[in-house]
């Protein structure tokens, strides 16, 4: 599965880069049009991504996660494969629509080895499937900024589709999923209404999915622009390439620290780890506003990576803590829906602000979000102490 995930995530980052640029080759658009652009079809895939994330979910509880696993993999391939070929903005747009049926692949992969890894080291466990996800994302943008320059973009494109569609055979022939030994006889069962009312009449739960779509508000306002910022800070020369490296640099601080905020979680729980790393991205955002060079922007998108990315391993442990076990990959599901809800408002609030404003502002915004974040969880952990469920 860290392999399946490692190919994933590699294969969807290689076009991040790029994207705007690719949106540029379309005709000859101002600045505005194509920061706008970039921000709505890179928030287009997580639109259908944030309403089926839960069917999915569902899906898996029900007949089995690895099924969907490959539904996932497969419907990504072909996505990729087909956005090599479209001549305008608005296709490309119907496409990143159309690739958000497919798009819940890692989060799917969480819900797998969530469900099938005791709750006492579901953190480090976690954390080690999130360097998969990292070590893929690290390499994925340097790749397809390289490709990108060398090859052009619909090579790509079809590159890209192709490791994707191995990243869904390594499924097939690679992954076993273990049926747990669970008493369904005397096991509750949920129906999707009692699912929502479960996890809205927790409190708890509740903040750490509504926190999950502020962060990726946050993470995913500046993403689409980065490449058009590296632009602004260096000139025409090799923007794909730079902006490769801008990327991969927030992928090697997470590599290096995932799974040591997941073992931190496991000992001191999730919900204090959560709160220092809220706190940490606040403080490492802002100053990226006010760089001049393109080096001091990676290094630290470096340092921002060694704190970030302990928070999505700490959020999939608690929500493995809480849940029942019959309704854990709904659960995690909506959890994604949140997820990618804030996948939709980043990248258009991102494209809006930097359109009217300049990009520069995005990075106060988002530092204000990760603040903000923090205040809500501490009033959440001070309001309510939730006691474990045995599941």
């Amino acid at each position: 599965m860290w392999t399946a995930n490692f190919f994933i995530a590699g294969s969807l980052t290689m076009i991040l880069p790029f994207l705007s640029l690719y949106i540029e080759t379309f005709g000859n658009f101002s600045n505005d049009y194509v920061q706008k652009w970039s921000g709505l079809v890179f928030g287009a895939t997580f639109v259908t991504a944030f309403l089926f994330s839960p069917i999915w979910g569902r899906i898996g509880d029900k007949y089995g996660r690895k099924k969907v696993l490959i539904i996932l993999g497969f419907g990504l391939s072909i996505s990729v494969f087909l956005m090599g070929y479209v001549s305008s903005v608005f296709m490309l747009f119907i496409l990143r629509l159309f690739m958000g049926l497919f798009a819940g692949f890692i989060s799917m992969s969480q819900a797998l080895i969530a469900t099938q890894t005791p709750k006492h080291i579901a953190g480090k466990v976690l954390g080690t499937l999130q360097t998969g996800n990292v070590a893929g994302g690290l390499f994925g943008p340097l790749i397809g900024g390289m490709l990108a320059d060398t090859v052009g973009f619909q090579y790509t494109f079809l590159l890209t589709s192709l490791t994707t569609a191995i990243a869904a055979t390594l499924v097939v022939v690679g992954v076993k999923e273990i049926s747990m030994n669970r008493d369904k006889q005397n096991e509750k069962t949920y129906s999707g209404k009692e699912v929502l009312n479960y996890i809205f009449t927790t409190p708890m739960l509740l903040m750490v999915m509504v926190i999950s779509t502020i962060i990726q508000v946050a993470n995913f306002s500046i993403q689409p622009l980065l490449a058009l910022y590296v632009g602004e800070l260096n000139g025409a020369s090799h923007i794909a390439l730079l902006s490769g490296i801008a990327f991969s640099a927030t992928g090697l601080g997470n590599l290096l620290f995932t799974r040591q905020w997941g073992k931190l979680g496991d000992r001191i729980g999730y919900e204090k780890v959560m709160m220092v790393l809220l706190l940490l991205s606040a403080l490492i955002y802002l100053p990226q506003a006010f760089i001049t060079n393109i080096w001091q922007l990676v290094i630290l998108r470096f340092i921002l990576g060694t704190v970030v990315g302990g928070l999505i391993p700490c959020r999939t442990a608690y929500i493995r803590q809480v849940a029942p076990l019959s309704i854990q990959g709904e659960v995690l599901g909506y959890n994604a829906s949140f997820r990618f809800f804030g996948n939709v408002i980043g990248p258009v609030m991102g494209g809006f602000l930097a359109g009217y404003v300049g990009i520069s502002s995005v990075f106060f915004v988002t530092s204000s979000l990760f603040i903000i974040s923090a205040i809500l969880l501490h009033f959440a952990m001070q309001r309510e102490a939730i006691p474990l469920r045995e599941v």
